[in-house]
């Protein structure tokens, strides 16, 4: 019952965008889910934790496991201070782990800190060559380090491993439109037509190559998702990706508020809810280097 009022609330709030397609887009009551909140197991786990490590009869490498495992909680919990400090108390008791250098990595990332972000993903592989995430997360900080070569390197490895998992393709066509638009514009397709198009993902290369509007996009998360805590994630992709589409289109107004709505979710641990923060700054001080400062509230 309350799934399908919150699809209800969704569908009247997708009725009323407006002013979508154009270059100073509005958008009026756009479709939003509940936010992410702690759950009770959440809490529960980190208070066991908290108890654990008051003991004095652990091991190293047990101890490094509790951290680590903390260090994830607070990150689901978007306490990402509280885990970072975690992970590297982990790392201080057992060196090589290849998880901890990774999640490191894409915090260096986040906070445009982007040669240590290579650094940590290089030891990431360097200890386990078939990370399933380091390659994809060292190309996409490489993307954002401006090195696109590299970044297409590792992103084209990436995309070659699984070619049906439509993110792979959309940060490769991030990188091959900002050396060629038009023949990214090109790969996309031809990569779109080659998949097996199973994943919802692949309605955001739809919305990308113009097989459907932003208003049926927006309306087939809202009608599609099955729960709240669905909704949520695949808004959180949706506004992100939406927002890569009006930053292209040097509508950075626009690219803005929909970047401050993929964080309304509170998914913090989705990829697109860690980098909207980081494109809301780099649009920040790339408008302000030119114009001064401006107020995007």
């Amino acid at each position: 019952m309350i799934a399908n009022r919150l699809k209800l609330v969704c569908i009247a709030a997708v009725m009323v965008l407006t002013g979508c397609a154009s270059s100073q887009a509005k958008w009026t009551h756009p479709p939003m889910a509940v936010p992410f909140q702690p759950t009770i197991q959440q809490q529960i786990q980190l208070a066991r934790i908290d108890q654990l490590l008051k003991r004095d009869d652990l091991d190293k490498a047990t101890v490094a496991q509790m951290f680590y495992e903390r260090g994830l909680l607070n990150d689901s919990l978007g306490l990402r201070d509280l885990a970072r400090l975690d992970f590297n108390q982990s790392l201080s008791l057992k060196p090589n782990q290849p998880d901890v250098f990774n999640i490191l990595g894409v915090y260096f990332t986040q906070s445009a800190h982007f040669d240590a972000a290579y650094e940590a993903f290089d030891s990431t592989l360097e200890l386990n060559p078939q990370h399933p995430f380091a390659l994809r997360n060292r190309g996409i900080a490489l993307y954002y380090g401006g090195r696109l070569a590299l970044a297409h390197d590792d992103l084209l490895v990436h995309y070659q491993q699984g070619v049906n998992d439509p993110y792979r393709v959309i940060w490769l066509y991030f990188v091959e439109f900002e050396q060629d638009s038009e023949t990214a514009a090109q790969k996309l397709k031809l990569r779109y037509d080659a998949s097996d198009k199973q994943d919802w993902g692949w309605q955001i290369v739809r919305l990308y190559l113009g097989e459907i509007t932003e208003a049926q996009f927006l309306n087939e998360i809202a009608t599609k998702s099955e729960s709240n805590d669905q909704l949520a994630e695949r808004l959180t992709e949706g506004y992100f990706y939406l927002a890569k589409v009006y930053q292209q289109q040097n509508d950075f107004s626009a690219a803005v508020m929909l970047y401050k709505l993929a964080l309304a979710g509170n998914v913090y641990e989705f990829v697109e809810h860690r980098f909207s923060l980081l494109e809301i700054s780099r649009i920040m001080t790339a408008y302000e280097a030119q114009n001064g400062p401006k107020d995007t509230n």
